[in-house]
Order: C-alpha cells, then structure tokens, then sequence
C-alpha cells in the first residue's frame, strides 16, 4: 500500500517501515529525529517552525504548554518551547528546541489545544513564570523577568480592562494551592492590586510605574514617536521663509485645514465668515469651526507660543482647542475625551492613556534641533494620541505651524488636492511604521506655501487655483493633474 505522506509528518511505528523505503528513494528528507518532510526547497528551520505545534503535538501528547510559552505564544526568540510532559527528554530540531520539565498536568481552566495539548489559562501562566528557575547556559530564560510580566499585565488592562485583570486574579486565588504556587500568588497579586490603585508595590517597568503614578501610556505609541524621531534626527532639512507674507496665509490655512475634515465651502463663503461675519443659518457649526481656526492661526503672538514643558504642552493643546471648537459645545471644548475614538482602520489612545502618552511623546520632541524637524513631530503627535473628541486633526496642524511661526519659518498648508498624499502618510506611519513619506510630504507642502505671495488675497488665490490646489484629488488624478509649485 503506498502512503501519502504530508509535507512534514513524525513517523511512528505503524509506518516506520513505509518512510524508510521512502527515505531511500529520494523521495522524503530526515529533519530530526522522526520528523520528516516531502519539501527538498525549503529550509529545514522554516519548516520546522510552520508545523511547530503539530510536531509538539506528536512527540509529546497530552503536554501542558507552560512558562513564557504559555503567555509569547510561539517558540522564544532561539526556539525554545517549553512544555510540562511525562517524557523527560528534551527535543532538538532545525529552529526549534523543545525542553519538557515536571509539572502539574492540565487544570479544568487550562485550554485544549492542537487536539492532544493543552495551553496554560493565563492565570497559570502569570503564577508559573514567576518561579525563580535557574537559567541554562545556551538556553533562554524558561521565566519572563519581573518586567516583562508586569508589562503584559499592564498592556493587557489598556486592551480588556479591569475585568480582565481581575479575572486573572480571581483564577489565580482559586489554582494556586493546587500548583503550590501560594507565594507566586501573592506577588502577582500585589503587582495586579498596583496596577488597579488598591496596593502600593514597587514595580520594575516603565509602563507599570507609569502606571502607579497615575500617568499610564500606550506603549506602541512611543514606539512609533521613537521611529519618526529617529528619522527626522537624521534627516536634512531646509529653513524655509514666507518671501511675502499677508492676511491671505492664515485665511488659507484655516480653510484648507477644514476642508481635510469635510468642512467644505466656497473660498467666497468662507471670506464672508471670516472677515464679514455672515454666519450661514444652515451650517453655524461648520461656519464656526473655520472661524475658530482662522482666529487662532491669525493672531501672531498666539502662534508663536510653543511649549517648553508637558505641562505647558496640555496647557497650551486644551486653550486652542477651546478656541478652535467654542461652536460645538457637545463635544467638550477643551477637556481631553472620555470615550475612545477611530477613524477607519486605526483606533486612536485609549482615554486613559492620552495625558501619558503626549507627556511621554512629548520627551522626543525636546531632542529636535530645526523648527520643521519638530513641526512634523509636533502634528503627528497630536494626531496619532488624538486626545480630543473632535477637531484633532485641525489642533495637530495648529501646534505644528506653531513651530514654524515662532521663528518665522514658512508655515505648512495642505491644499484640497493634496489632502490624500497627507492622509496616506500619515496612514503609513501609523500602520506600517514608515514615517518617510509624511516628512516628504510635509517638506513638499511648506516649499509650496513658502513660493506663494501671500500680500494680496485676490494674487494669492489665483495662484492656488492655477496650481490646482482646490481640485478634488480623484478628479485631479483622472484629469492627470498634481499640486504644482507656482
């Protein structure tokens, strides 16, 4: 009878006989002991690692994944698994080095997995990696450190909530005695009990004593801050300077910057709003909205304040979004948001977060030498924490020509026709982690408005208009135009 065999299979008994023949004739290759393949390409590493748990599974039935396995979810960083099992030895294959140790078998809250193993519930695996476990040369820690876990805690209570860490508390009160774990239990629950402002325990990360001092942040978020500093640090840019500024740049940014967020009127109508005071009966709101803008990115002095500190960074953030939205009371002028908020795809700062996080951002700021390099920190800032029910994005580009005003750089206005490039930028930084396409973007942007001349209103709008600056961006691409410099 011939076999199919899959492409990577733990040979046993009842085929031993079939994969030797096979074996012989070219047609399966050896990767470890009983582990075989039908694939002559690939490499054995990543092999090994695509059928991970299926070969776990077949080597060692009815095993409990446990220690940093159990809350990592895949094999460590050198392809340790670890693993409690009746068999003793330990397994090593291409990429992966599976290490069984004695241990309680699966709880009624452990999970059943992979058919025949068993994942460790989450309290058993908080209670288990806080065993002290002596580390072997050439292997990895079997344990998370003390910060690692109280990080995974940290981050689990921003994604779940309380409940969730109550619940893991709860289970852990209820298995430990059963795991002779009662001192681990009392750790877990004394970093848990910190974490929920009930216990005062010392902590080890940055996050959970972010945390116990009442200015928790998203950690993934810093991460990101990290990345787009890192590239304007080491990024060239240019000093660029209004060549003949007027009252036309600040009536411009204040309607562009609206028309970002779908506050769309006439050049005409706005005008009228803005210097005659004609407020339309059927948008008041949206007439107030640019209104709010223009008087804030108008008033000189205003502009060129710029935040020292994080406390000057809130102070300064909440009284021009006071200002910019004093039309729309329902959504808190001023006072960062209580509920969460998105926008697409992406999920913004968590409430909670949001004053850790821009102080936390904020400390990146501070290293940045030129005024641009800080204007587009400044923006993304604001717009990824996005601390405000509404009017984020209009406060972001507020705070980042802020930077540029205060020592008389040209400022950045993203016209209606560019408005896509801005948001794809901003997209692929906040889920791709690449920040080069918002620094070209920005860049091009204030080369742009520093061409203009901004002294005469009626000049200035027919070079935005013979620049294409008010085209819609789809009808823009069909008619095969760009934003180009004047």
């Amino acid at each position: 009878m011939t076999i199919s065999f899959p492409e990577v299979f733990v040979s046993n008994a009842l085929i031993a006989s079939q994969v030797s023949k096979a074996v012989k004739k070219g047609l399966l290759r050896r990767l470890g002991s009983r582990v075989y393949t039908t694939n002559f390409t690939e490499a054995p590493e990543a092999l090994i690692r695509r059928h991970a748990w299926f070969i776990i599974r077949e080597l060692f039935p009815d095993s409990v994944i446990v220690d940093r396995t159990a809350l990592e979810h895949k094999p460590a960083e050198d392809g340790s698994v670890f693993i409690v099992s009746k068999k003793k030895r330990p397994v090593f294959l291409p990429g992966l080095s599976i290490y069984p140790r004695k241990g309680h078998g699966p709880l009624e809250e452990d999970r059943p997995f992979m058919s025949t193993l068993f994942l460790s519930s989450p309290a058993r695996a908080y209670l288990e990696n806080l065993c002290k476990r002596r580390k072997k040369v050439g292997v990895i820690s079997r344990t998370l450190s003390r910060k690692e876990l109280e990080e995974k805690l940290e981050l689990l209570l921003q994604r779940a909530g309380v409940e969730a860490l109550q619940k893991v508390r709860d289970e852990a009160r209820k298995i430990a005695h059963d795991l002779r774990l009662e001192h681990e239990y009392k750790i877990l629950n004394g970093i848990i009990g910190t974490l929920l402002g009930t216990h005062k325990q010392p902590m080890s990360s940055p996050l959970s004593i972010a945390r116990a001092q009442g200015l928790p942040y998203d950690s993934k978020r810093l991460d990101l801050f990290q990345k787009l500093y890192e590239t304007l640090a080491s990024t060239d840019t240019k000093e660029r300077f209004i060549q003949q500024p007027g009252s036309a740049l600040p009536f411009f940014e204040a309607y562009f910057s609206n028309f970002i967020e779908g506050t769309e009127f006439l050049v005409e109508e706005a005008a009228e709003i803005i210097f005659e005071g004609k407020i339309p009966k059927g948008r008041p709101k949206d007439a107030h909205d640019i209104l709010g803008t223009y008087q804030i990115v108008s008033d000189e002095l205003e502009m060129k304040k710029c935040p020292k500190t994080s406390d000057e960074l809130l102070i300064l953030l909440k009284k021009r979004h006071a200002l910019l939205m004093h039309g729309r009371p329902e959504v808190n002028p001023g006072d960062f948001k209580t509920t969460a908020n998105r926008a697409g795809a992406t999920t913004f700062v968590e409430p909670e977060l949001v004053e850790g996080t821009l102080r936390k951002g904020f400390e990146w700021l501070q290293g940045l030498n030129t005024a641009f390099q800080r204007a587009v920190y400044m923006m993304f800032l604001i717009a990824e924490v996005h601390p405000f029910t509404d009017g984020n994005g209009r406060c972001a580009r507020i705070m980042m020509n802020a930077e540029l005003v205060a020592v008389n750089q040209a400022r950045i206005i993203i016209p209606t026709i560019f408005r896509d490039n801005y948001l794809s930028a901003l997209k692929a930084l906040t889920h791709q982690n690449r920040p080069e396409a918002l620094i070209r973007s920005l860049d091009f942007a204030q080369h742009y408005t520093s061409l203009i001349n901004w002294s005469d209103f009626d000049q200035a709008y027919k070079i935005l208009t013979a620049t294409h600056a008010f085209e819609d961006a789809n009808t823009a691409e069909i008619n095969g135009h760009r934003l180009m410099l004047p």
